[in-house]
């Protein structure tokens, strides 16, 4: 599994202003409707449930919030880049300006679960995000989050 297969072009996209991790939360839902056709309203809904359960802002400004979702057929992400932080009551506490939003289907298990540890590691490595938060163009993100694993499938 690669960034490039949970993560289309088009599903890259920099914000300029959100007002609060709910705002976002529907910004989330509503760009998975745009690029995968999940209707937004449950995307919301299980996102909001799962992070019900506990913050998935990991730190160092990185978010991951995710969610199984019924009828999907692979897991699916989305990646936000935020012009200006928010409070996403992350572990360190720290605002939240990277985010990467995965959509798994019901029965995933295990696919789930390596898709979430292949994000949170490529978003672990300071590097990455720093060049990310430089470069604040959709394509420029894309080719920054799926070079790195061209690379090493090649």
């Amino acid at each position: 599994m690669n960034l490039f297969d949970l993560l289309k072009p088009e599903a890259v996209k920099v914000i300029a202003n959100v007002s609060s991790k709910k705002r976002l939360m529907q910004d989330l839902a509503e760009h998975t409707e745009s690029i995968y056709g999940i209707e937004s309203d449950s995307a919301l809904q299980a996102l909001l449930e799962r992070e019900g359960l506990g913050s998935t802002g990991v730190g160092q400004g990185v978010a991951l919030p995710h969610a199984r979702i019924r009828d999907l057929s692979a897991v699916s992400g989305v990646f936000m880049l935020l012009e200006k932080p928010i409070d996403f009551g992350a572990v360190d506490r720290q605002p939240v300006d990277v985010v990467f939003c995965l959509f798994a289907p019901e029965a995933a298990g295990v696919e789930h679960l390596k898709a979430l540890a292949l994000v949170s590691r490529t978003l672990r490595e300071p590097s990455i995000c720093a060049k990310l938060r430089a470069n604040p163009d959709a394509a420029k993100i894309y080719t920054i989050l799926t070079e790195l694993e061209r690379d090493r499938a090649a």
